[in-house]
């Protein structure tokens, strides 16, 4: 099994930017493709980004496509969000999660290990 620990949510203001991190730890994070989801107040949760193990493939929701970016470290067993361009439609708790199948997939149910989520805020 993985753990997996979100940081660097935060308050910030329309068009500003957040780099959010996901470390695991227990299985080596290169077993699993990793996914960023968010969940704002009274809406379900939603797909943001994933990515393969080896960083070579990625996918976006449209909703963030060109205003974000998932990357990650597997030497330090780390997963990245670079969020740009920053909007209130942005607020939500940002959840890592982990997936060991084979490809990257946006479903959520597709993955079994989540963190305990960061809250990102943005003001208008």
């Amino acid at each position: 099994q993985v753990q997996l620990v979100e940081s660097g949510g935060g308050l910030v203001q329309a068009g500003g930017s957040l780099r959010l991190s996901c470390a695991a730890s227990g299985r080596t994070s290169t077993t699993y493709i990793m996914g960023w989801f968010r969940q704002a107040p009274g809406k379900e949760r939603e797909f943001v980004a994933a990515i393969s193990r080896s960083g070579g493939s990625t996918r976006y929701a449209d909703s963030v496509k060109g205003r974000c970016t998932i990357s990650r470290d597997n030497a330090k067993n780390t997963v990245y969000l670079q969020m740009n361009s920053l909007k209130p439609e942005d607020t939500a708790v940002y959840y890592c999660a982990a997936s060991s199948l084979p490809l990257v997939t946006t479903t959520s149910p597709a993955y079994p290990y989540w963190g305990q989520g960061t809250q990102v805020t943005v003001s208008s």
